[in-house]
C-alpha cells in the first residue's frame, strides 16, 4: 500500500473472471464488494452505412439494468462509458468499423459506474482490441461530515452529499474521464481525485495479475 494511502481507502474485495460469455469477442465479469457487472465486447465489425466513420471505428455502449426499463441515469452511464472507451481504444486502427460494448448490471451495492469501467477494461483486454492504454476507475463520496470516503457501498452512500468517479490510464495515472453528482467543493474534488488515484494503483496491479493468470492457464 502507498504510504500516502489511508487504511480506509482500501477497496472492497475485487474478483474477476474472463471469457464468461462465448459469443462476444471479449468478456469479463467483475465484482467489487457485492457490486457485480458483466461486460462484453463485439467487434471491430461491419456496421450500418449511416454509422460509418471514415477515419476511425464507431463506439457504441449499451447499459442493461438489472431489472425494468432504462432511465435517464442509464443514458448518462452509457455516455460516460462511450466517452471513456473512445479515449481508450485505438479507434484510428479500425476505420469504417464498429465496436459494441454491452454492460450488464448484475448487482448494484455501490460504486456501480467504477465497476462498469473496470469490467469493460478487462473485457477489452480479453478481446485483443488495440488500446492506447488500460484504464481503471475508482469512486468516492463526500459524506454528511464532509469526509471523503473511497469506494463507498450502498449503506455509506445513503449519507452522501456528492459522488465522484474517476477513470485513470495506467501510464501516468492521468484522468481519462470523470463524473460527479451532488454538491462538491473544489477542495473536495481535488482530495477525492488524489485518493482515488492512489487506490487505482491496486486495481492496475490486480488487472496485470489477472491477465497473467489467464495467459499462464492457456499455455
Amino acid at each position: 500500500m502507498d504510504d500516502n494511502m489511508e487504511e480506509k481507502d482500501v477497496l472492497r474485495p475485487v474478483r474477476c473472471e474472463l471469457n464468461v460469455l462465448s459469443k462476444p469477442d471479449g468478456s469479463a465479469c467483475f465484482s467489487q464488494g457485492e457490486t457485480v457487472v458483466i461486460a462484453s465486447v463485439f467487434g471491430p465489425a461491419e456496421i450500418k452505412p449511416q454509422k460509418i466513420r471514415n477515419d476511425k471505428a464507431s463506439i457504441e455502449t449499451i447499459f442493461v439494468p438489472k431489472t425494468g426499463l432504462s432511465y435517464i441515469i442509464d443514458r448518462q452511464r452509457e455516455a460516460f462509458m462511450r466517452n471513456t472507451c473512445d479515449a481508450v481504444i485505438s479507434t484510428s486502427s479500425y476505420p469504417r468499423t464498429g465496436v459494441t460494448i454491452t454492460i450488464q448490471e448484475v448487482q448494484n451495492f455501490g460504486s456501480l459506474l467504477a465497476c462498469m469501467v473496470n469490467a469493460t477494461s478487462l473485457a477489452l483486454i480479453n478481446s485483443g482490441i488495440e488500446m492506447k492504454y488500460v484504464v481503471a476507475a475508482v469512486s468516492c463520496m463526500v459524506d454528511d461530515q464532509d469526509n471523503i470516503v473511497v469506494d463507498p457501498d450502498h449503506i455509506k452512500l445513503q449519507n452522501n452529499k456528492g459522488i465522484m468517479t474517476f477513470a485513470f490510464e495506467n501510464s501516468n495515472y492521468k484522468v481519462v474521464s470523470s463524473h460527479t453528482d451532488g454538491v462538491i467543493t473544489q477542495v473536495q474534488y481535488q482530495q477525492g481525485l488524489l485518493r482515488c488515484k492512489l487506490a487505482s494503483q491496486f486495481l492496475f496491479d490486480y488487472f496485470r495479475n489477472t491477465v497473467k493468470k489467464y495467459i499462464s492457464d492457456d499455455l
